[in-house]
């Protein structure tokens, strides 16, 4: 038993020694996330909090003053602070395939959306625009459809059901970093992921 751990030590200390690659994931380093509150009383159309979507309804004649409104933070987990957020916006017509509705709640515990209600990953491109850069937390926000087609120049005569407005972030942190990329293990809505990466708001017609 005694030569077998001799052995067994031996050829750790050899495997250590002998170790010439370094690898990206070793230098990690931790971040903070955003946040969403969506504002549940401010949608069209019945959401669930977990889902981080709201709804137009295409059906009302006066879709234009219905509501989306939402709330902004973010989370250090002890280890990161952050000293602003820019804020994007975007116009994005339907995907090849979309989310069912009524949203579809699956496990754990019947709490979050079957699937992710909006494209991941959460990356800034070119079709989003900066809305503005927030400072002081939380912040909250509310828009009618009439204004956001205002903000991203869409004509509401011409949407169709499936589109959508977004929101992505981008965080700045204390520590000089940028964080400009959110990948599905950080914002999948799905999973009960730590983090809000995007919010919007979803044209139905119902």
């Amino acid at each position: 038993m005694k030569s077998a751990i001799i052995i067994l030590g031996s050829m750790l200390l050899f495997g250590i020694a002998c170790k010439k690659v370094k690898y990206e994931w070793e230098n990690y380093t931790y971040t903070a996330v955003p946040v969403v509150t969506i504002d549940t009383t401010k949608t069209a159309l019945p959401t669930k909090q977990t889902g981080k979507v709201a709804f137009f309804n295409l059906k009302d004649p006066d879709v234009a003053s219905q509501q989306f409104a939402f709330t902004l933070s973010w989370e250090g987990f002890g280890k990161e602070t952050v000293t602003s957020i820019e804020v994007y916006n975007s116009y994005n017509k339907a995907e090849a395939s979309v989310p069912a509705y009524p949203l579809v709640i699956s496990t754990p515990g019947n709490i979050y959306p079957n699937i992710a209600q909006f494209p991941l990953p959460s990356i800034v491109g070119s079709n989003d625009h900066l809305y503005e850069t927030v400072t002081t937390f939380p912040k909250t926000y509310s828009f009618t459809a009439a204004q956001l087609a205002d903000m991203n120049h869409v004509n509401l005569a011409n949407v169709g059901v499936n589109d959508y407005f977004l929101f992505k972030f981008i965080l700045n942190l204390a520590d000089g970093r940028r964080i400009v990329t959110f990948f599905n293990n950080i914002c999948d809505e799905a999973r009960g992921e730590p983090g809000d990466c995007r919010v919007g708001v979803r044209f139905k017609k119902q």
